[in-house]
């Protein structure tokens, strides 16, 4: 059988492709959505009202049509349901037919350029949101489900993004269809329809991934913090990417939680500390750097890493005791997770070196002393910080 599946554009009509449209006049059956459909009902073809990928296949697999067109909303390229239902479909002879995705309908109304721009879907899921705004200029939001657009920019707003410019189109290719533009401030209190796309512009983006961050950028508190040389070292040999689950463990100023963030954009840095007050240190830094993929867990570690999704990767900058049980928690969520310890003690180096040998990981340890300058009088003078043990697990 062959089979079309053919991406209607923004509204499933006035932006179908002369492609598109040809694919539907050729085919017997025509299936897809409620809203796809609609226009079709009374076309003298069956039609069919199925979005599920399984049903559909098991549908056609049943029939005996030559042709079928598989209407699907958008391009089938972005955000689409087109590649896995085509997965259901391996004995048939299966075409995409690409149509006009709603970000570059969109950008063509709004006549900009949407060569550099990052997308993020919300539809019917949840996403980085200020971390995606902060780390590009140009960030499109597909939205559905429970995120709004005011939830967007009540979301800029609450990580220090309110004046980010964001432009809302509703109903796009409709009859009544409506842009909105303004700053994320202007428009969280806005009441848009279910149908709906976002975009933010933010010209004071991230022009690289922040690292080795300045100590005195953050805010700071008597909690004790990883200095930014270390924290530097220490991160970047984690080999973060970016849709990783990070672990931070003794997460103190959130520091080293933040430089993590920074790296997996797309993924979770789960922020482990049993202070209070370090905690709140921690919600007021992920702000500050536009974090909203750290999520702080309060409590003692041991009994918290149970209710946490597997790492990729873990540091531990502070145990409370508890390494050998943290380690060994992080061990069974995932054997192959990437490792880093830093200590200051001779003491805990020895207890970690203790408990790497007892899981058989092969540790790779440095020591890293830095020293830097003060100005006093004419005189530039030495100030040394405590050297501090890296304890990295090799992965062979």
């Amino acid at each position: 059988m062959k089979i079309y599946i053919v991406g209607t554009g923004a509204d499933g009509s006035r932006t179908l492709t002369a492609e598109g449209r040809s694919a539907i006049e050729a085919a017997e059956v025509i299936i897809g959505a409620k809203r796809m459909i609609e226009g079709y009902r009374s076309c003298g073809k069956v039609v069919l009202e199925e979005y599920r990928s399984a049903e559909i296949a098991r549908f056609l697999a049943e029939s005996s049509f030559s042709a079928a067109a598989v209407l699907m909303s958008g391009d089938c390229g972005f955000f689409s349901g087109a590649a896995r239902l085509a997965e259901a479909l391996p004995n048939h002879d299966v075409e995409f037919i690409s149509g006009i995705s709603s970000p570059v309908y969109l950008f063509s109304k709004l006549k900009m350029d949407w060569s550099d721009c990052n997308f993020v879907s919300l539809h019917g899921k949840s996403g980085n949101i200020a971390r995606a705004v902060r780390a590009h200029r140009l960030t499109f939001f597909l939205l559905g489900g429970d995120m709004t657009a005011a939830d967007v920019c009540r979301q800029l707003c609450e990580y220090e993004m309110s004046g980010v410019t964001v432009h809302i189109g509703e109903r796009l290719g409709y009859h009544d269809e409506r842009i909105t533009s303004g700053t994320a401030a202007e428009l969280s209190d806005i009441r848009t329809a279910e149908l709906c796309v976002l975009l933010a512009d933010n010209p004071d983006y991230e022009r690289s991934v922040p690292s080795c961050i300045p100590d005195e950028l953050f805010i700071r508190g008597r909690v004790p913090m990883t200095k930014a040389e270390v924290r530097g070292v220490a991160v970047a040999g984690l080999d973060i990417g970016r849709e990783d689950i990070c672990w931070d463990i003794g997460g103190g100023t959130g520091s080293v939680s933040v430089e993590m963030a920074v790296r997996c954009e797309r993924g979770t840095v789960h922020s482990v500390e049993k202070s209070p007050e370090a905690a709140e240190l921690i919600d007021s830094n992920r702000r500050k750097f536009g974090c909203d993929n750290i999520v702080i867990h309060t409590g003692r570690a041991a009994e918290l890493l149970g209710e946490l999704p597997a790492p990729d990767c873990v540091f531990i900058g502070g145990s409370g005791g508890e390494l050998s049980e943290i380690v060994q928690a992080a061990y069974e969520k995932n054997s192959n997770m990437r490792l880093t310890v830093t200590a200051v003690s001779l003491e805990t180096l020895s207890e970690c070196i203790a408990v790497f040998d007892e899981l058989g990981f092969e540790a790779d340890i440095s020591q890293i002393a830095v020293t830097r300058t003060n100005k006093v009088g004419t005189h530039t003078m030495l100030s040394a910080s405590n050297p501090v043990f890296i304890i990295k697990r090799k992965l062979i």
